[in-house]
């Protein structure tokens, strides 16, 4: 069901802003770590929330993001909100491109010109970039049920009701298991899709494993010893949580920019290939719509007796598989579970939030794998 579409634009007071910069200036620090394992650094910590609140121009950011074409609708009985931006060239490509935690559409604010208006001899795309159910200007469930699958229906719904008979899909993080849902559960006119977060494993371990083979084992243990805890809170208690969050932006800019400090290739600059402002821009929306324990909660939804392994698709599947990932899977994993690779990639740069670290490399995946 698609109904109720309308132009939208953010429009965030003074005022939230002033109440933003008075919690700032009046939050309480905790000590110094005894060891840099335990988190983010109070001396950093202090230096980004300090200029947060001193120096970053929300207003100038909003005025910039309303200069994309920011609609709602009402899909699946919930008001999603989204970007919808249509190429002049008309055998373009219609695309719908997920984000995740601790994710935004503006993570793919810097690659909607390239796909829209490409160089002459590469394809071009429309794109659809849509909110998560619960995250930024999209609304907050009022009930249970709003898993990746469900996620998968609306999505489908989306592009139907958008004048999109077929079209192709593309996610990392929480996208990537919408958008492997989308394939598996045969959306109408999906015609193939792209992930930047394969999550795919061998039904046993390999006897001998092969050089990238022992990297991504080696990868996911690290991640499951010793990254895992923002998942178990946020699986099993994410109304606890966004408490905390939603009361301090010291302590929702901590629990985002450890995450974003973790999953980067950041290559020993803190903000290696990120643009502090830009990131900032993230952390803020989350900030100002009190997305704390709405964003979590989709955690809890989604980790509710099911694992996250494949699935098996037919439909043709391009993976980019970028560095610095949480989990680097090898090729012969992924030949279980896709059944027709049209695009493998292994780029040379870029982490976790791919489309925000390396734009002009992603476009280049997503065109080597659509076009």
């Amino acid at each position: 069901m698609f109904t109720e579409l309308t132009r939208f634009q953010i429009d965030h007071s003074p005022a939230e802003l002033d109440d933003l910069h008075r919690r700032i200036c009046g939050g309480r620090w905790p000590e110094r770590a005894t060891d840099d394992s335990q988190g983010i650094s109070v001396e950093f910590l202090r230096e980004v929330t300090e200029y947060w609140s001193q120096s970053y121009d929300w207003m100038a950011t909003q005025q910039r993001l309303n200069d994309l074409p920011q609609y709602t609708a009402m899909v699946d009985d919930l008001r999603i909100h989204f970007v919808h931006k249509r190429s002049d060239r008309s055998d373009a490509i219609p695309m719908i491109l997920t984000h995740g935690w601790p994710g935004s559409f503006v993570e793919f604010e810097g690659v909607i010109g390239p796909l829209t208006d490409p160089p002459p001899g590469q394809p071009a795309f429309h794109v659809v970039i849509p909110s998560l159910p619960g995250y930024g200007y999209s609304a907050k469930p009022a009930e249970a049920g709003w898993d990746f699958e469900r996620t998968a229906h609306a999505w489908g719904n989306l592009m139907r009701g958008l004048g999109y008979s077929e079209y192709v899909a593309q996610g990392g993080d929480w996208g990537a298991l919408v958008t492997s849902a989308m394939a598996s559960a045969g959306a109408e006119g999906l015609r193939a899709i792209h992930l930047n977060l394969p999550l795919v494993f061998p039904a046993e371990p390999p006897a001998e494993p092969t050089d990238s083979e022992k990297r991504a084992m080696t990868a996911a243990a690290q991640y499951s010893a010793k990254g895992t805890g923002y998942y178990a809170i946020q699986a099993t208690r994410p109304q606890t949580i966004g408490y905390g969050l939603a009361d301090s932006p010291i302590g929702q800019a901590a629990w985002i920019l450890d995450k974003v400090l973790e999953w980067t290739d950041h290559r020993g600059d803190p903000w290696g290939y990120l643009d502090l402002d830009r990131m900032l821009d993230i952390v803020t929306i989350y900030w100002l719509t009190n997305s704390a324990a709405s964003s979590a909660r989709y955690y809890w939804e989604n980790a509710r007796g099911r694992g996250f392994r494949g699935p098996v698709l037919d439909l043709p599947v391009g993976v980019s598989v970028f560095p610095k990932e949480l989990y680097t899977p090898p090729r012969e994993w992924a030949d279980a579970y896709y059944r027709r690779i049209i695009h493998w990639g292994e780029p040379d740069r870029g982490g976790h939030f791919a489309a925000f670290e390396q734009p002009s490399i992603f476009v280049d995946e997503l065109r080597s794998c659509f076009g």
